[in-house]
């Protein structure tokens, strides 16, 4: 278990892998931690240099009182691969972890080599929807969304699963500041612009099953980077690196193989 004390926040992450390795990043779901990445981790090919951490807010990472910004949440990624000395990464991001993928790359493309943009958009709903989300965990907690969440999160044959219950603990007990903080940095974030501008290696996964960011929106933001590629990966949902792990570490390791990052 390893904590980065980046001075106003402490960041729970992972790495794996040789520290020669080619290095790439993880960036996890609203509601989530490094644990989503677990099976495809396992899943790609030895010799990577791999780094996952919990969102602010997230998992064992620090909570503080929000509103977050989606900027703090790109500097809270860029401080900590300094303070693990990484750059030059393929860094996957998937829903807001795909926000702030963009955020990154359009910030700091030194430290980004290629983008993989999993089950996410430049802008991910209205401010209207998220308002009326953070009304609902304002007035009953992260538990009032679970439901909701499960049937976007994954697709109707993996909630009949047993396992479906341990995924569901893991979001119903998100600090409910973090939860709400980063609420606030979605509804706040449109990356149209800055996305359109990037030029470098992306990848775009969407899942057919997805109830939070649809393939269409998927494709909509993969299409704004030039020769971005873009996969479908079926019977999923939003967190296909769980539910579909198999495929979705095929997909991501011919990418990385395409970049010459193995």
């Amino acid at each position: 278990m390893q904590m980065a004390d980046l001075g106003d926040i402490r960041l729970h992450y992972r790495i794996d892998g040789p520290e020669d390795g080619a290095p790439v990043v993880f960036s996890n779901a609203l509601g989530t931690d490094l644990r989503i990445w677990d099976r495809v981790v396992a899943r790609l090919p030895e010799g990577l240099r791999i780094l996952r951490y919990d969102t602010r807010g997230h998992g064992l990472s620090d909570a503080p009182e929000g509103p977050y910004s989606m900027g703090t949440l790109v500097r809270d990624t860029e401080r900590l691969m300094a303070h693990v000395e990484m750059q030059d990464a393929v860094v996957v991001g998937l829903s807001i972890g795909g926000m702030i993928a963009q955020g990154l790359a359009a910030k700091r493309l030194d430290l980004v080599r290629a983008l993989v943009l999993s089950n996410t958009a430049c802008k991910i709903g209205t401010r209207a929807i998220w308002a009326e989300r953070i009304a609902q965990v304002e007035a009953g907690g992260v538990a009032a969304l679970a439901e909701g969440t499960m049937q976007r999160w994954f697709s109707a044959r993996f909630r009949a699963t047993p396992e479906s219950a341990a995924w569901r603990h893991m979001l119903e007990r998100s600090p409910v500041q973090g939860y709400l903080g980063c609420c606030h940095a979605i509804a706040g974030t449109d990356f149209i612009t800055p996305t359109s501008g990037l030029r470098l290696a992306a990848l775009g996964i969407a899942s057919s099953e997805d109830g939070s960011t649809p393939p269409d929106l998927v494709r909509e933001t993969t299409e704004l980077i030039p020769g971005a590629q873009f996969r479908l990966i079926r019977g999923a949902g939003h967190i296909a690196c769980v539910e579909a792990a198999d495929v979705y570490a095929a997909v991501l390791s011919e990418f990385l193989a395409a970049q010459g990052h193995l």
